[in-house]
């Protein structure tokens, strides 16, 4: 997975209500992670959406992981 998935993952206030889309089309980031969280494989993906393409679902996966990679800060309040 050597690509950028900037290139692939659209946001547009007007589509999806502002969520992260494939490729500017209705397809959520969210849809695909979910049909993999499923069980499904990236070829039954792909079998069943023809209108994506392999490194959509690299990228779907990438942004996801960029999304969960925020720093977690600790108070250092005493109660």
């Amino acid at each position: 997975m050597n690509m950028d998935f900037k290139d692939r993952i659209t946001v547009q206030a007007d589509q999806c209500g502002g969520r992260p889309c494939v490729r500017g089309m209705r397809v959520r980031v969210k849809d695909v992670l979910d049909l993999l969280a499923s069980g499904n494989s990236p070829e039954e993906i792909l079998e069943d959406f023809p209108y994506l393409e392999k490194e959509d679902i690299e990228a779907c996966l990438r942004f996801a992981s960029q999304q969960m990679d925020h720093p977690v800060l600790e108070s250092s309040a005493t109660s």
